[in-house]
């Protein structure tokens, strides 16, 4: 079926920042080296924002909210959100809508109603080709929206916008009109990213050690082990939808230019919602660096949950995280974008969605 109205919210070509292809360099206060006995994931040591124990997700947010505390020791105020919507408004998601932009929202069963906004326009792909598959008359596409615009249109809008549902090739008159609590929108990160949010809040330093031992020739029966301990055990990101990992590595900062008007340089914060990218971005400065002990630095890398973070984005804080910039992710093959880590391949959409349809689950 096709709900209307969200044509206003497509995604126009939007331009990222220019900050977000500038040379990243070390935060002074975060440059002591990690311990050469810290665990790795996907080739690289995994610094201190990753958790043995038992407390690990309270434990994960208190170290990350640490790490990101501004030097001055000043409190910044909330965001508002007007400031929300434009933090995330350059970030594109996709969904499978029909030719005039109306979303296509899927039935599972008779009483779920669920439209899907992917991350990844491959897996949004890959349920673009299922639903053609059904039916080759269905005239559908992919469509780009602003994850800006929808967060709370659509995405955290609570139980009172009215919604048309009608089948496809259907007039407005046969439409079902139904509130905004009867369609349940899920916002799908990329599997790859969501192994990788699990993985790093389950390998401990034993995991770690073993890995780095293994190293180019790492076998596929520990690679499947360390998988399967993070598919199972982890503490955070156990759903395949609505929990979306952000990434970060608390030692690199990166310099937004004066703009053309005049104004100073701005020091930012990245965060990451692709692993790879970041870890691709964070080699590359690495290898670049003259300093021997600065070559064997080993990156804090931190894990947050999307929507707790915009959570905390609405109180207080000790955290600017108006000098905090969102990077989209880079699709797989695209210039700047990285490799799949030695050992590594891209999971198949299907195969990390649970339920029925594949991706549709």
């Amino acid at each position: 079926k096709l709900f209307s109205n969200l044509s206003g919210i497509a995604l126009s070509v939007i331009a990222i920042a220019k900050c977000s292809t500038a040379t990243p360099f070390l935060s002074n206060a975060m440059v002591a080296p990690s311990s050469s006995t810290m665990d790795s994931v996907f080739g690289i040591a995994r610094g201190g924002g990753i958790f043995g124990g038992g407390n690990k997700k309270k434990e994960s947010e208190a170290d990350v909210k640490d790490k990101l505390k501004a030097e001055s020791g000043e409190t910044f105020p909330a965001l508002s959100q007007e400031e929300i919507e434009e933090w995330l408004g350059h970030i594109p998601v996709f969904a499978v809508t029909d030719s005039n932009g109306a979303g296509v929202v899927l039935k599972p069963d008779n009483d779920t109603s669920v439209m899907y906004f992917f991350f990844s326009p491959q897996m949004a792909n890959a349920t673009l080709a299922q639903l053609k598959g059904t039916n080759d008359e269905l005239d559908l596409k992919l469509s780009a929206f602003s994850l800006g615009k929808i967060w709370y249109k659509m995405l955290n809008n609570g139980d009172d916008q009215e919604i048309k549902l009608k089948k496809p090739g259907a007039d407005d008159s046969e439409a079902e009109v139904l509130t905004g609590g009867n369609v349940e929108y899920r916002l799908v990160p990329d599997t790859r990213d969501l192994l990788g949010a699990r993985m790093l809040l389950t390998m401990t330093p034993e995991d770690g050690e073993e890995m780095k031992k293994a190293g180019d020739s790492m076998t596929p029966e520990l690679a499947q082990k360390a998988v399967e301990k993070a598919m199972t055990e982890s503490p955070e990101f156990k759903e395949n939808y609505n929990e979306v990992p952000v990434f970060l590595i608390a030692q690199m900062r990166m310099q937004k230019p004066a703009g053309e008007e005049g104004g100073e340089a701005k020091t930012i914060l990245p965060m990451y919602f692709s692993l790879q990218t970041m870890v691709g971005t964070w080699q590359q400065f690495m290898t670049a660096q003259n300093d021997p002990e600065m070559k064997d630095m080993e990156p804090a890398i931190n894990v947050m949950n999307l929507h707790k973070l915009v959570e905390m984005m609405k109180e207080p804080s000790e955290i600017d995280f108006r000098s905090c910039l969102l990077l989209p992710p880079i699709p797989a093959g695209a210039p700047g974008g990285a490799a799949p880590p030695a050992g590594m391949g891209a999971p198949a959409p299907e195969a990390s969605m649970a339920g029925g349809g594949g991706t549709l689950g």
